[in-house]
């Protein structure tokens, strides 16, 4: 089996680093807001908010992808609005395959943020809003540097997870190549294709070794967080 990926296998690797790289920091700023919400406040609805934030972790990709389609296909109110006032389109494009994959890994980033900020201790804000910090510098020079790991160890698992997503990109923008083709759509095309199973072990071998080293620097991530709690 050649260990040199041919032109259309690069491109769907290159293509899959940079729709996961698109989709991790397109949900950042969400995911590390709903964190912040659901670590330090308390409000009515807040368990079925965390409900619902966690949904895409147990839905099927498939219906992720299905909804994503009824909300930002071009016929749907809110897919036409933004192609006639601002002319994007996320059905069969690239975009939209950074869309699925950033809805099917934000829980992974607000998860680990999540906890990461709840392991910071909250004397020290305490002691900084009597010294006279106002809540922004409390929340960049305390809150978010100690968070700094987890924020870092769940983003490198939504990008891991981002490089595996099918379900949802295939129902939301289809299989195109140059465009929406990923590694594991790629996989899923060379399997279909007579005398593809060569291809189809390579790319998956190569899906393996990427999901390793990935989940490897997670875990140091990680580790890095809970050494910095104690």
């Amino acid at each position: 089996m050649p260990l040199i990926l041919t032109p259309p296998e690069i491109e769907a690797l290159l293509l899959s680093l940079k729709v996961s790289g698109v989709a991790v920091a397109a949900a950042l700023p969400f995911a590390l807001a709903a964190a912040f919400a659901l670590a330090n406040r308390d409000f009515p609805g807040k368990i079925l908010v965390d409900g619902i934030l966690h949904l895409p972790l147990v839905l099927p990709p498939v219906a992720m992808g299905y909804l994503l389609l009824v909300l930002f296909g071009t016929r749907a109110p809110l897919g036409a609005f933004l192609l006639d006032h601002f002319g994007i389109r996320f059905v069969f494009s690239w975009t939209g395959a950074a869309l699925a994959a950033a809805v099917l890994t934000f829980p992974f980033q607000m998860r680990a943020i999540r906890l990461s900020l709840e392991s910071v201790d909250p004397g020290l804000a305490d002691a900084a809003r009597t010294l006279g910090a106002r809540p922004l510098d409390r929340f960049f020079s305390i809150t978010l540097p100690l968070a700094l790991p987890g924020i870092v160890a769940g983003s490198i698992t939504a990008f891991a997870a981002s490089l595996g997503e099918f379900g949802a990109i295939i129902t939301f923008v289809s299989n195109i190549p140059g465009e929406t083709r990923t590694l594991p759509l790629a996989i899923y095309t060379a399997l279909q294709a007579p005398g593809g199973d060569v291809v189809a072990a390579r790319l998956a071998a190569l899906s393996i070794g990427l999901a390793l080293v990935f989940m490897t620097l997670a875990e140091f991530a990680g580790r890095r967080a809970r050494w910095g709690t104690r």
